[in-house]
């Protein structure tokens, strides 16, 4: 129901771009940009708003720090895309990407993750070279999380993705992408390190499951970035 609402939704829409989502590139310089359309999900609709709920409980990260998801539809395309998701257009850090498969594809679409250790499932036969790595199928309903910045902060070029060609129908993709920080937020308008606070009402029950040394960065900060529950995890 979930994913025909967001299709529904996108086709009811005018594409809002017919280029690469930000911070992607074209492997191919023979690519068309109209083989994929990008939509924005209405934030204000009751169903992305759940859904953005359970990816907050999912990621232990606040629906605020999100930017808007985007609704992404593949046709047959015989050039794959690479993605480098560390940043936003506005420079700010991406900490989570969430992948959400809208639809099932006939014959490609997988998306590939080109430096994993994991090497058990390759993408169709058939696919461009450079779609090389442990592929995951797109199938109607399932989601990836993937963590773009590492504990320290350092960009984990091992969450580097691509989207390989469909080659035969079509692929409805949504995509979250989930900040450090409140979008939109300076690092100058964050709470003065002196303050011991907590910023999310979950952070007792965050720090009594662990999350503060799963997750020191988020949880407790680092010099580029203030932690959300600095009081919980004793970090000051």
């Amino acid at each position: 129901m979930e994913c025909n609402h967001l299709i529904s939704m996108a086709r009811s829409k005018k594409e809002s771009s017919l280029v690469l989502a930000t911070g992607a590139r074209s492997s191919s310089q023979n690519n068309t940009d109209e083989s994929i359309k990008i939509y924005m999900a209405d934030s204000k609709d009751t169903i992305v708003s759940k859904i953005e709920d359970r990816i907050s409980i999912w990621s232990f990260l606040s629906k605020d720090f999100g930017e808007s998801m985007h609704i992404l539809n593949y046709e047959v395309n015989k050039s794959g895309y690479n993605y480098y998701e560390s940043q936003s257009s506005s420079g700010n850090d991406r900490l989570v990407t969430v992948l959400m498969f809208l639809s099932d594809v006939k014959r490609g679409g997988e998306t590939v993750f080109p430096r994993s250790e994991l090497k058990g499932t390759q993408a169709e036969q058939g696919a461009p070279p450079e779609c090389a790595g442990y592929a995951v199928q797109p199938v109607k309903g399932n989601a990836i999380l993937l963590f773009n910045l590492k504990p320290d902060g350092v960009v984990d070029k091992d969450s580097q993705y691509e989207v390989c060609s469909v080659l035969e129908g079509e692929e409805w993709l949504a995509m979250k992408h989930i900040h450090l920080r409140k979008n939109g937020t300076p690092k100058s308008s964050l709470v003065s390190e002196d303050e011991c606070t907590n910023e999310d009402a979950r952070c007792v029950s965050w720090a009594a499951d662990g999350e503060c040394d799963r997750n020191p960065m988020f949880m407790i900060g680092s010099p580029d970035y203030y932690g959300t529950c600095r009081m919980s995890c004793h970090g000051c």
